[in-house]
């Protein structure tokens, strides 16, 4: 939490965090309890949710653990229901959760469930999230949306069809979003990571040499050389859903160490 009298930016207010449970989902559900925000921790693994939750409660923050499927419309209206009927509005949708939809195949080879899953994740989840919380933000006079995307939202990769699709599927959502609500007072951006140190990118880590290792991020990543960490896209976030970006609209902003600067 924050120091003692230390103002707090979002005090008061009320966040939604989809993909709660770990990696950048957890970074920035607890930097918004650490700025005064009561959080909501939605996670389709249930378990990790509630150790978020716990993480933010004993440091004296108020949290709740729900366990949601993004891609299930009964779960997302639920969410937000239960949202509103235990802390009473809905201020910041952290529209998080996703999934991986690497594989060591082209397009072609690629099975249709895949697809079709990544796409009823990554993309239809956020859509989703934008569809129930827009009516609660409207009513109650604003809100903030933000939405991950992916440096995948902005350029392509081989072997990712499926994500690279969803993720500048999100993109266009953010974009059409921001100027279908604005004069709603809703702000809804996108941030796009480059790679973050999660416990997928350790292992993949262990592939390589420490030598190796670092000659890769050099190139994939010139400006920093290193992947990036779950509290730096926190900060981000946070930033935009801050009052200093009260003029900022249907960005997709990458937080990537340079990777889309090439």
């Amino acid at each position: 939490m924050s120091e003692p009298g230390a103002p707090r930016m979002f005090e008061g207010q009320v966040a939604i965090v989809t993909g709660g449970g770990d990696g950048i989902g957890r970074a920035t559900a607890e930097a918004f309890a650490a700025q005064g925000a009561a959080v909501v921790v939605a996670d389709i693994n249930g378990e990790a949710a509630q150790r978020t939750a716990a993480a933010i409660t004993d440091l004296g923050g108020r949290a709740l653990a729900l366990t949601v499927d993004v891609s299930l419309a009964a779960d997302v209206k639920s969410m937000v229901d239960t949202t509103v009927a235990t802390f009473g509005r809905l201020d910041i949708l952290f529209n998080n959760a996703g999934i991986n939809g690497f594989i060591d195949a082209r397009m072609a080879e690629m099975d249709e469930e895949l697809f079709d899953r990544v796409l009823a994740t990554n993309l239809k989840g956020v859509w989703l999230g934008i569809k129930y919380s827009v009516p609660v933000m409207t009513a109650q006079g604003g809100g903030c949306i933000v939405n991950t995307a992916s440096t995948l939202g902005l350029v392509g990769q081989r072997h990712s069809g499926p994500y690279a699709a969803s993720k500048h599927g999100v993109v266009g959502l953010t974009k059409t979003a921001a100027m279908e609500y604005g004069l709603d007072n809703i702000r809804v951006n996108a941030v796009c990571p480059g790679g973050i140190e999660t416990p997928i990118a350790a292992r993949f880590k262990q592939t390589f040499t420490p030598q190796e290792w670092r000659q890769r991020n050099e190139t994939v990543y010139p400006a920093t050389a290193r992947y990036g960490l779950p509290e730096e896209v926190a900060q981000v976030v946070l930033f935009l859903c801050s009052p200093a970006a009260s003029n900022i609209h249907g960005v997709a902003l990458p937080v990537d160490g340079g990777y889309v600067a090439q």
